[in-house]
């Protein structure tokens, strides 16, 4: 099997590297040499954060260039079109409605730029967004969303629901863990 390629981006604070370690934790479970590689970014600020997850029979880097990725999976829509360029020609974006007012646009010094779900799929991006933070609301914490879109990122792989169930309990606090489960569920049936 060919090395796979996805890329979770998001804003610092939003929990993708417990995404990208619950993804990495499935691939696992299921057989896959897998690695991860998180980019930190400005995640203790708010800023732009992105992890890359590869998989396959063999895989020798964590790293994804321009290009490579099939997927890539935001949890808010700017980061989506900023990290668009990661994505292989004909590849899927699974991206979160949510708008986060990055810096410049807080101070007024920029706007927050309209119609991006249009404009990526005029690059040729397959595009599927959904409104993660109300599902997030629905299952009991606004900061469930990250799970959510694991749960709507799960329905492009081949494995059971006991493999994602398993991966959750591996790496979600026990605490946390039936909250992220129905967040899972609505993520997974949305």
């Amino acid at each position: 099997m060919e090395t796979k390629n996805i890329v979770i981006v998001g804003v610092g604070g939003q929990g993708s590297l417990l995404a990208c370690n619950l993804m990495g934790r499935a691939l696992l479970i299921e057989g896959y040499d897998a690695k991860v590689s998180e980019v930190h970014g400005m995640s203790q600020r708010g800023g732009s954060v992105v992890t890359y997850v590869r998989y396959g029979e063999k895989v020798n880097s964590p790293i994804v260039d321009k290009g490579q990725a099939e997927l890539l999976v935001s949890f808010e829509l700017l980061e989506a079109a900023r990290w668009l360029d990661l994505l292989a020609p004909g590849g899927t974006v699974v991206t979160n409605t949510q708008q986060i007012n990055p810096m410049p646009v807080i101070i007024g010094a920029a706007e927050y730029p309209s119609n991006l779900v249009e404009k990526m799929e005029e690059t040729g991006a397959i595009v599927y967004a959904i409104d993660a933070l109300s599902l997030a609301e629905k299952a009991g914490s606004t900061k469930a969303v990250n799970i959510v879109m694991m749960g709507k990122l799960s329905k492009y792989f081949p494995f059971s629901n006991e493999t994602w169930q398993k991966a959750l309990e591996d790496v979600v606090p026990p605490k946390l863990l039936e909250i992220n489960k129905k967040a899972f569920e609505l993520g997974a049936s949305a």
